[in-house]
Parts: structure tokens; sequence; C-alpha cells
């Protein structure tokens, strides 16, 4: 469920209408997203065809003080042709408006559909369109600190307690402790940083046939290591939701596709199997924690953190580091 806050016929009318894309028509609801609430905006005016946009009203886990970067993100990468979404700019210039007390944005209705069984080609595109981004935000002017880096994976794992951890399986504490310590020691610390999606999820990529038509969802962009985004894409699209059925086709496609846009140097190569280690954890710390801390009765249900622990036991096992040399 991702509509939190609920809105009105006049409400919604009111606020579109502070846009200049006409009159509103019909708005739907989105169940998809467990952050902010969403609905599909469809508007017609005299002098153009209906058309379609998402209207999404932040909720309490985005920032405001974030809206400026995220935002204005999308504008610099749509201006450069890479397949994300255009801000829609209200009749005053503005990329957000706010509504009793929350702040809400329009942005561009895309086409396609996110796949659940990617093929390589698919894999291929996603791993370009990654590079494109990634390459098209060199010169964007604003930065954000990553708000789920190492610090608040340990605050996160902290939260949850080497017991509690093995509550939800017996080895997983013991686990975590040792791949963290691996990871924080290990950490490259000299590779090429860019401003990075950090959560590119099958969920959050718009597929027409073998062609990405739409990049979403970049509310976790941040200025990190690109190589990282590269992991946390590669744990993401690679293996089965369980995370025990890795597709070794598919990881080499997606490797392959983004180093045609964008080599990679070998020591980020090199990093790739700590990397993917780290993204693992990224995942597990924040499954673990809200599998421990979600109410029973809550509307959202947790994501097995187990999925992403087996993810870390596979790119921890020495016998799989040559998957990145690719």
């Amino acid at each position: 469920m991702a509509v939190y806050t609920r809105l009105g016929a006049e409400d919604l009318a009111a606020i579109v209408g502070a846009f200049d894309v006409g009159e509103l028509v019909s708005a739907k609801g989105i169940a998809e997203g467990v952050s902010n609430s969403n609905w599909l905006i469809e508007t017609r005016a005299a002098d153009r065809a209906s058309q379609r946009f998402i209207l999404t009203m932040y909720e309490g886990r985005t920032e405001v003080a974030d809206l400026p970067f995220f935002l204005g993100l999308l504008d610099h990468l749509a201006a450069r042709d890479c397949p994300v979404p255009r801000t829609i700019h209200d009749r005053d210039d503005c990329k957000y408006r706010e509504h009793e007390g929350k702040a809400l944005a329009l942005i561009e209705f895309l086409p396609g559909v996110s796949v659940s069984a990617p093929t390589p080609a698919q894999a291929r595109a996603v791993g370009a369109a990654l590079a494109r981004v990634h390459l098209a935000a060199a010169d964007f002017p604003m930065e954000r600190a990553n708000s789920m880096d190492l610090a608040a994976w340990h605050s996160l794992l902290d939260g949850c307690g080497h017991d509690g951890l093995q509550t939800i399986d017996p080895g997983l504490g013991d686990l975590v402790a040792r791949e963290l310590a691996t990871v924080e020691r290990d950490w490259p610390g000299d590779l090429p940083r860019s401003v990075i999606h950090a959560d590119l999820f099958p969920d959050n990529v718009l597929m027409l046939g073998d062609t990405v038509s739409g990049l979403i969802d970049f509310y976790f962009a941040c200025t990190d290591v690109t190589a990282f985004d590269i992991a946390v894409t590669h744990a993401a699209w690679c293996f089965g939701d369980a995370g025990r059925d890795f597709d070794p086709a598919i990881s080499r496609a997606l490797l392959e596709g983004y180093a045609a846009v964008r080599p990679l140097l070998p020591a980020e190569r090199e990093a790739l199997p700590l990397l993917g280690r780290a993204a693992s954890l990224r995942f597990l710390a924040t499954r673990a924690y809200d599998w421990m801390n979600t109410p029973a009765d809550a509307l959202v249900t947790p994501k097995d953190p187990m999925a992403f622990a087996r993810r870390l036991e596979f790119y921890a096992d020495p016998r799989h580091a040559g998957i990145f040399k690719t």
C-alpha cells in the first residue's frame, strides 16, 4: 500500500491546477512503493492531447531538504537524454509544492513495465543505462551524502543486536559481524566517485521489450563510489528473489552493457567482489531492522533479510570472484 495520505477530488484538482498541464481528468492511487504516496494523474487541455503524470507526496522517510537534489538530478539527466522522468515545474517554476505541510511533486509518466525475470538482453540494456547516468551526472553541480552508508549499516545492525539477528537465522549474527568487519577494513578509498542511483532494483526500471524506457525512484541517489552502484545493481538483478539462484548470463550481460558505455578501471573491477559484499550488507541491514521492528499489523510486509545474507555468502566465497572479470 503506498497511498498514506488521502486526497479528495477537489484537492487533487487544485494541486494539478497549479501546473500548466491542463485540467484533471482522473487520478488513481498507486499501490507499489513503501515510502511515499503516489497517484497516476491524467489531464487534458484544449490545445493538446491528454497527458499522464505521477503525483508524489513525500511522507516521513524523504527529507524535504533533499528534494532540490533529487528533482534537480532528474532534470539534469533528462536534459542529457538519459531515460529518466522529467520534473514538471509549476506555474512559478518551482520543482515541488506543499499541501497541508507535505511536499509534493508532479513527474513525467514514462511507459514501460518492470520485469521479474530479466533476459540477458534486458540486463545488458540496464547496464548501459546505468553507465549513461554515471557519465551524464559528471557535471551535476549538487552533492548529497549517502544516507545509507557504512555508518548507517552499523546503526541498523547494532539496533538488531547479535542475538536478535540469530533469531532470524542461527548463523546470521556471526555472518554479519565477520563481513561488516571485513568490508569496513578493506573498503576501497581511492575509486572514482559520482552521483549514483543506489537502489536500481528491477522494480525501479521500466522496459519496453529489450529497451530501458525509464529509470525511476532516485530517492536514495547520492554521491558515492561509482562501482558501488554497479555492485548494488548486480546484487539486485543477478539472483532469484530468495538469493539462492545466481544467473551467470545475466551477470555477464549486465557488466558487458555497462563497460561498453563506461569502461571500468582495473581497480574498480578488482574491488567489485568486496563491493558486492557491501551491497548485500546494505540491504541485509535494512531488511533485518524492518523484520525485527515492523508491527505485525503494519500495511507493509517486511522483506526476508536472508535473501541478502545468501548473496553476501556468495560474494564472500573466493570461488566466485571471477564473475567480475568478464
